[in-house]
């Protein structure tokens, strides 16, 4: 029975630089973190949901929720303390208290009030089907590809490529611009041993933990939003009012 546990993880930190106290801010009627909770209660694949954090706050509503509280230390609390030593922590923590043992882990950022609903159980039927040791989802760049990334002198104002020697790539238009993706923070979906740093040949770094094969899934352009900034509320206020409006017009 133990070999089947999926945990899912979610991180949210008290503070914040850019947006102070972001994870407990109201979005469509509920505090940000309440919607990624929700998103991993509803995951078919989920068995089980905990939530690390140093927010007295975040922790009572995880509780409120039926998701599992894990308080974090606070040296993994701070802004230069990792997603991964803090999803590790709290895997050692739920595994000892319930005496269990996850083989697969789900890390969700509290900040993502926005997703796909399917996304999750997507990654993870990926994980799953190509025995792959990550999958994390992805989304076009759009307009911000980084063939159309140049550098601009501060003092002359020159403009140069910033990789090659043709500015643009050559390329004006949008849609002959080769497929590109960025991380967009819905989901990252991990094996057991790909956390715990226990794939051989992982290349070290920042993202080991991603372990050697690791996939993407990608989400259509806007469908995943993480709050970063005033600017990211209101979009997700407009999204999530929206979507809540189609459903009960049904």
């Amino acid at each position: 029975m133990a070999s089947t546990r999926t945990l899912a993880i979610i991180i949210g930190r008290a503070g914040s630089k850019g947006l102070p106290g972001k994870n407990m801010l109201p979005i469509a009627g509920k505090p940000c973190a309440q919607w990624t909770i929700e998103h991993a209660m509803a995951s078919s694949r989920v068995t089980d949901v905990a939530v690390s954090s140093d927010s007295p706050q975040m922790l009572a509503l995880a509780s409120a929720l039926g998701a599992e509280p894990i308080e974090r230390p606070a040296g993994l609390a701070s802004d230069t303390a990792t997603v991964d030593d803090a999803a590790r922590d709290a895997l050692a923590r739920w595994e000892s208290a319930h005496s269990a043992r996850a083989e697969r882990v789900v890390v969700l950022y509290a900040n993502v009030p926005v997703r796909p609903p399917a996304l999750i159980d997507n990654a993870l039927a990926q994980l799953e089907s190509s025995a792959c040791h990550s999958v994390q989802s992805y989304a076009p760049v759009g307009k911000y590809h980084p063939w159309w990334t140049a550098v601009v002198d501060d003092e002359s104002g020159t403009v140069r490529p910033w990789e090659g020697d043709t500015l643009n790539h050559g390329v004006f238009r949008r849609q002959d611009l080769p497929p590109a993706h960025i991380p967009d923070g819905g989901v990252i979906a991990l094996t057991r041993a790909a956390l715990l740093l226990e794939i051989h040949g992982a290349p070290r770094g920042p993202h080991a933990f991603f372990g050697v094969d690791r996939r993407g899934i990608v989400s259509p352009e806007g469908s995943v939003i993480d709050i970063d900034t005033p600017a990211d509320l209101t979009v997700a206020e407009i999204t999530l009012r929206d979507r809540l409006r189609a459903e009960r017009a049904r």
